[in-house]
């Protein structure tokens, strides 16, 4: 006969129904911690790109920390990317948008963002993460108001950059000391600002951290920040290039190709959620606006827009293939 000592079995027991009590919490608190960091890097994100003014230059900075470190600038690429021409219906871009307007007040800083995005990027056979993420303002009068002409401004970040540029379009006369002539039509006026350094990241894993802040202040300077994952980077211009704080009414923000006119193309399947939150002193929904600001598109189609008012309004929209 065999006799089993009744107490190690228990023993035994209880130390299985502990790994398994604790296999199982580490189970739920892995998914939980990870839920909770992500949290604080959203929130870091949604405060640094409130910034305040920096003064002009280049800064950057990491989280947690909300300090700014400056860093040297760049040149931009002097590439223009022209603002739209005439519009195309089917897709997004070049004419055809949501763009976030305001009917009192004027904008002083807008921030662009994907909540949602689903892909697996673009499409093979182009050129590979050939694409930009632009924050468009609506035209304005060009200094001195001379007759036919029109301004505006185009914030990017694309692979490797972020930057902005101003336009004159109908300059009446040789473009202004300083600006680049558009070489198909020397009415055409662009000057960048300073270039800050961004890691160039594919779309498919950068969207869903990726947001554009652009602020204006008169007396102070236009300013871009962008960030990507856990990083943050930013460069300005003294303002009175154009005196955007005093006309900015409209921000369009979406993703399009890389300059010149080019088409960003994305997988079948392709599906993303925009939001454009503006600042303009008023808890006002903005209003949807059916337009567009910029010459490059993508193969994505418009889908609703929806705005909502609050402490911080803002318009969201889908667009898909």
């Amino acid at each position: 006969m065999i006799f089993v000592d009744t107490r190690y079995l228990t023993r035994i027991a209880m130390g299985v129904s502990l790994v398994a009590a604790l296999s199982l919490s580490c189970a739920y608190a892995a998914p939980a911690a990870d839920d909770a960091e992500a949290q604080a890097q959203e929130g870091w994100r949604e405060s640094i790109v409130q910034s305040d003014e920096l003064g002009e230059g280049c800064f950057y900075a990491a989280y947690p920390s909300t300090e700014w470190l400056k860093v040297p600038c760049a040149e931009a690429r002097n590439v223009p990317s022209i603002p739209r021409i005439s519009p195309s219906p089917d897709t997004v871009g070049n004419g055809t948008d949501w763009v976030a307007g305001v009917s009192s007040g004027l904008i002083s800083r807008s921030i662009g963002s994907f909540p949602k995005f689903t892909s697996t990027g673009e499409e093979d056979g182009g050129t590979p993460n050939s694409y930009t993420l632009q924050l468009n303002t609506n035209s304005q009068n060009c200094p001195g108001d001379p007759a036919g002409c029109s301004a505006f401004v185009q914030f990017f970040y694309g692979p490797g950059e972020g930057f902005f540029q101003y336009w004159l379009i109908g300059w009446p006369t040789t473009c202004p000391s300083g600006w680049g002539t558009y070489p198909y039509n020397t009415s055409y006026c662009y000057l960048s600002s300073p270039s800050v350094s961004v890691p160039a990241e594919p779309v498919s894993s950068v969207l869903e951290t990726v947001k554009l802040s652009v602020s204006a202040k008169a007396g102070g300077s236009d300013r871009l920040i962008v960030t990507v994952g856990t990083e943050a980077y930013t460069t300005s211009m003294k303002e009175g290039v154009l005196k955007l704080a005093d006309a900015w009414t409209e921000s369009e923000f979406n993703i399009f190709g890389n300059c010149c006119g080019n088409e960003a193309v994305f997988n079948k399947g392709t599906h993303i959620k925009v939001k454009v939150a503006v600042t303009n002193g008023t808890t006002d929904a903005p209003i949807c606006e059916s337009n567009g600001l910029t010459l490059e598109y993508s193969n994505l189609n418009l889908g609703t827009c929806a705005a909502m008012g609050g402490t911080k309004p803002y318009i969201m929209f889908t667009e898909k293939n």
